[in-house]
């Protein structure tokens, strides 16, 4: 009787090594579809991109030069600049970093250095992930109820920055949580045992070691922040300002703002001044990512 059963668990054998051959054949079959899947999704990708740039640069590009970055709005195209514009958006970049700096390094500090592990701190850190995600067409309503109406700053820069970095503060939490988990254990537990406390712990070791980290998250969530249109537009942004701030509570335009008013209007005149607009606000962003991104392997080289 012996023989059979060894004859049987040969088959059984023999029947699973082609099941699994079969899987292992079915599964190498599918990544191939899916590769090529992937692929053409980048490559549609790149080509509508590639069509955009190519349309605004050819429609924008006669148009950027000093008379543009320095000229007031004009109702005449050939006059029109976007120096306000460009001169709002600089005073909202020049507030959103400390405001998102002081508030959401400290909070992710909080949360990632002295917040006990329960469930109270995963909910919370759950959910400001999931504001990461909200549209920043919620954040305009929040910022015009609460800054330009209940705290009464008006159509000012304060309001605008404090809008525009409610919505980055998600961001920036996050990837400052992150950074600050890279950082060895080793080091933190090195500088407690020299005596050091918990806080000149943080502040010492652990924050210079996550700080790239943390200013990588902090410019790439401004330089999104900066090119939002919809939250500018229900905070009051003007569409056409003559003047430039000359404090927080001024009233602004930007960037985004101007582009939005000249992409509005018939004559296809002001449709090449916001192409123009549009290749001033790419390179202010491609400028502040190239930034990051040089901070981001400066460091990486030293670690």
């Amino acid at each position: 009787m012996a023989l059979p059963n060894s004859e049987f668990k040969n088959d059984k054998n023999l029947i699973d090594r082609e099941t699994v051959s079969k899987r292992i054949k079915m599964r190498l079959q599918m990544n191939e579809v899916f590769k090529y899947v992937f692929m053409a999704g980048l490559v549609f990708a790149l080509v509508v991109l590639s069509t955009l740039i190519y349309d605004i640069v050819t429609k924008g590009a006669g148009w950027v030069d000093l008379d543009f970055l320095r000229n007031f709005p004009s109702r005449r195209a050939e006059r029109a600049g976007l120096y306000p514009a460009l001169i709002g958006t600089l005073w909202l970049m020049g507030l959103i970093i400390p405001i998102v700096f002081v508030l959401g390094v400290g909070a992710a500090i909080y949360l990632e250095e002295y917040a006990p592990k329960n469930r109270l701190t995963s909910f919370i850190e759950v959910n400001i992930s999931n504001l990461a995600g909200v549209p920043s067409i919620v954040f305009g309503l929040l910022g015009l109820t609460l800054f330009v109406r209940a705290m009464a700053l008006g159509n000012s820069v304060i309001a605008g920055a404090l809008t525009l970095a409610l919505m980055s503060l998600p961001i920036v939490i996050v990837a400052a949580q992150e950074s600050l988990r890279s950082v060895k254990q080793e080091l933190r537990h090195a500088s407690l045992g020299l005596g050091a406390s918990k806080w000149q712990t943080t502040f010492n070791v652990v924050l210079p070691s996550a700080l790239p980290g943390i200013i990588t998250g902090i410019i790439l969530s401004v330089s999104r922040a900066i090119g939002e249109t919809a939250p500018l537009i229900m905070v009051g942004a003007a569409t056409f300002i003559s003047t430039t701030p000359s404090g927080i509570f001024s009233d602004f335009t930007a960037l985004p703002i101007q582009i939005y008013n000249w992409t509005g209007r018939p004559q296809a005149e002001f449709q090449n001044l916001a192409a123009a607009g549009i290749i001033v606000l790419m390179t202010v962003l491609i400028a502040m990512n190239s930034v990051a991104i040089y901070i981001r392997n400066k460091y990486s080289n030293r670690n």
